[in-house]
């Protein structure tokens, strides 16, 4: 399975993002994803899932209302467009099958710093 994020960078709060992950190795389309961050000193923490089909989100407390999770299955790729950004929302996102708890099938991972 691979995973490739893309799409984070430096904005200001207030600001958006999108982010992108495109999958190969996988039914893409038959497994559900997810997006988790990492804030420096920080563990893994959940920030949207969604299903296989996509007929289903969830999203953790903090981002609810601000973020969004879409995916497109005929492109194997997982979006997570980002509004309203906050410092708190710096941290290293990844996108991960959500075939394991641990959510340890995931990329790379993509900066996301949000300053001013």
């Amino acid at each position: 399975v691979q995973l490739v994020e893309s799409g984070g960078g430096l904005v200001q709060p207030g600001g958006s993002l999108t982010l992108s992950c495109v999958a190969s190795g996988v039914e893409f389309d038959l497994v559900g994803m997810a997006w988790v961050r990492q804030a420096p000193g920080k563990g893994l923490e959940r920030v949207s899932r969604i299903t296989a089909r996509g007929s289903t989100t969830q999203y953790a407390d903090s981002v609810k209302g601000r973020f969004t999770i879409s995916r497109d299955n005929a492109k194997n790729t997982l979006y997570l467009q980002m509004n309203n950004l906050t410092v708190e929302d710096t941290a290293v996102y990844y996108c991960a099958t959500a075939t394991y708890s641990d959510y340890r099938q995931r990329g790379q991972g993509t900066q996301v710093t949000v300053s001013s």
